[in-house]
């Protein structure tokens, strides 16, 4: 992660910042949905759809420790994995930094 420079203001803030800390001004365009996981959004969604109760996406993105519990579980008997499959659908999943899992 790196800096980049305010939109308002022009001081160099860090490049996840939603607004500026020295201004206040919002550092995204209003579509725009901020930094993107580097994780592939196709591969994501059809190891969720076909292996989903073993948790094998959630080992995909990084998310060790609960892919770990989906699999004890078989993804919470399905409930988890359903949910996790709409997530990911929606553009709503992240992986283990906080990015969005989307479709570019």
């Amino acid at each position: 992660m790196g800096m980049v420079f305010c939109r308002g203001c022009g001081k160099e803030i860090h490049e996840t910042a939603p607004s500026c800390p020295h201004c206040g001004a919002p550092q995204h365009a209003s579509g725009a949905s901020g930094p993107r996981s580097d994780k592939d959004y196709v591969v994501t969604v059809l190891l969720c759809f076909f292996l989903g109760f073993l948790g094998v996406h959630r080992f995909y993105v990084g998310k060790i420790g609960t892919g770990i519990l989906m699999l004890l579980t078989f993804g919470g008997f399905g409930i988890w994995a359903l949910i996790d499959f709409i997530m990911v659908v929606l553009g709503s999943f992240t992986d283990s930094d906080g990015l969005k899992i989307t479709n570019r």
